[in-house]
């Protein structure tokens, strides 16, 4: 049960105090797409994500996208906010996540993930060892596998709760 525990839990990626992930000298953000950016009906970032990613870039940040999404939705976003990004990853296995960290010469204490889902995001950021931050999700509307797992994530929520390990809402970082 304890890699389904985020690192670090906030209410969305604008909450995050990313001064800290400085501090704890991390340097490269990769941040889920769907439901963790966008809600899955849009097809482009708005101006308050471009601000943020210019915001993060000029502390130093390297900031991907790695999703689970095809390679012509992660591209669309990629190619409109100017960084890199990686589709199919096919959270939560680790082979993408190892791929990324070997090809950017990063090691695991120098990486977080950002993402809405603990069956994907989190467990697969955690199964690698690194930094894991868990959001809420910015819509209503999932895809069907992703339906499945919030059913099995609020199970999960729930045994976390009982043996207070982790609450729903009750955020930190």
């Amino acid at each position: 049960m304890e890699l389904f525990i985020p690192d670090m839990y906030q209410k969305s990626i604008y909450t995050i105090d990313y001064d800290k992930l400085i501090d704890r000298g991390l340097k490269c953000i990769l941040f889920d797409l769907d439901n963790t950016l966008v809600p899955t009906t849009m097809n482009k970032p708005n101006k308050k994500i471009k601000d943020l990613f210019s915001e993060l870039q000029s502390k130093g940040f390297k900031i991907m996208i790695f999703s689970n999404s095809p390679k012509h939705r992660v591209k669309a976003f990629c190619d409109e906010l100017n960084i890199e990004g990686i589709s199919g990853a096919r959270k939560p296995f680790k082979k993408k996540f190892e791929q990324l960290m070997y090809s950017n010469d990063l090691n695991q204490s120098e990486v977080v993930i950002v993402g809405d889902q603990m069956l994907t995001d989190i467990y697969g950021g955690n199964k690698v060892g690194i930094t894991t931050i868990f959001v809420n999700p910015v819509g209503v509307k999932d895809f069907f596998l992703t339906k499945i797992n919030r059913v099995i994530e609020s199970i999960i929520i729930k045994k976390l709760g009982e043996k207070g390990l982790f609450y729903k809402g009750k955020y930190y970082d």
